[in-house]
């Protein structure tokens, strides 16, 4: 894939201001440019930024904008006037003197580890059970995909709150929960759950579930999500002309089933319809941090009771063990100067008579002598 040099864009912070300036909202620009409310966020943020088509249609907005401001600028500025102020002596005492007084602002106090969490679930929640949805086609494997994922952000919260893009960071785990492939052996989903009721969604979604895993999760984070294609790549840890080819590719099999989504523009309209049509809710944050909390305390106990076994099969085997060195049974000798064992010979006809006399009264026996009675 070949790229046109970089359009310049103004800093992170003149892009919201110009966009504030427009009386512009987040959605009102990414409907415009035809991606999410989070990726035009990020822009504003200088997390991320646009590339390809997407970064000139952002700077012929932008450029708009700050053309609009500069034309109504001199008719906003109002005119400085120079008023003569009386001194103090010469203002009636009736009259009374209003003094500025400057408005504090009231601090902020910082959100406890539970309530950051709460807010981080609330933002992304809702759309990650979504997006897993495209990416399983299941609707109960999409929800715990994103309460697993956020377990475990709560259970590594130290790590999280402190990433530089913690929606990221449980969007990946829930993605790899989602698209792991151990699912298949599990009793509860061997079955399909019931497609979406209008044939259009039915037959989107068909076509994504026929793309390999790694395929399908970059067309949903490029097209779904927005993200650019550095991002993408960085997420689905691979190269970039990895990401690019799995890209093109996706979307030529989407297009071969469904020609009327060649545009991504349209593609990526499709998908959030698709995503939004069925009742995908998530639990609330507390359960999830109680099941979150619960999961750990389970593992641990866990853990400590296997080290205790090991602790205790170590100590049996030393007490067992023998203390003072055994030597070997050594092997047999063989013993000369014996004689050798003299075969019998063949019977002659007397010894042959008397062995069968021998053996036929020894079968039947003498009689039996019974005493008497007198």
């Amino acid at each position: 894939m070949t790229q046109n040099p970089a359009t310049p864009l103004p800093p992170p912070k003149e892009r919201r201001r110009l966009r504030e300036t427009g009386s512009l909202t987040q959605a009102q620009v990414a409907e415009r440019m035809g991606v999410s409310r989070a990726t035009v966020r990020a822009w504003e943020t200088g997390r991320t930024t646009p590339r390809g088509r997407k970064r000139e249609a952002y700077a012929t907005l932008l450029n708009s904008l700050s053309e609009e401001e500069t034309v109504t600028e001199p008719q906003e500025e109002p005119q400085a006037t120079v008023v003569d102020t009386p001194e103090p002596e010469a203002v009636p005492a009736s009259e009374p003197v209003l003094v500025p007084v400057p408005i504090e602002e009231p601090p902020r106090v910082p959100l406890t580890p539970a309530q950051a969490f709460d807010a981080l679930y609330a933002f992304c929640a809702p759309a990650l059970v979504r997006q897993a949805y495209l990416l399983t086609g299941r609707r109960e494997l999409a929800r715990e995909s994103v309460e697993r994922a956020f377990q475990v952000a709560w259970q590594r919260w130290p790590e999280v709150a402190v990433d530089r893009d913690p929606a990221g960071w449980v969007r990946s785990v829930a993605y790899e929960h989602a698209l792991s492939p151990w699912h298949r052996f599990r009793p509860r989903y061997r079955h399909p759950e019931p497609p979406p009721p209008d044939s259009a969604d039915r037959a989107l979604l068909t076509a994504l579930l026929k793309l390999p895993p790694s395929y399908r999760r970059t067309l949903l984070l490029y097209d779904g999500v927005g993200l650019g294609l550095a991002e993408t790549a960085a997420e689905t840890e691979a190269s970039t002309p990895a990401a690019a080819n799995r890209l093109l590719h996706a979307r030529e099999a989407v297009a071969a089933q469904l020609p009327e989504l060649s545009d991504p523009g349209e593609l990526h309209r499709r998908m959030t319809e698709l995503a939004s049509t069925g009742r995908l809710h998530a639990a609330k944050p507390p359960v999830v941090r109680f099941v979150g909390e619960r999961r750990t305390v389970f593992w641990t106990r866990a853990a400590i009771a296997f080290t205790v076994a090991i602790i205790g099969a170590t100590t049996f085997t030393l007490r067992v063990a023998p203390t003072h060195y055994e030597p070997p049974v050594p092997l047999g000798e063989r013993v000369e100067g014996v004689p050798t064992r003299v075969v019998q010979g063949s019977l002659s006809e007397e010894e042959v008579a008397l062995r069968d006399r021998l053996r036929s009264g020894m079968t039947s026996g003498p009689e039996r002598m019974v005493p008497i009675s007198r």
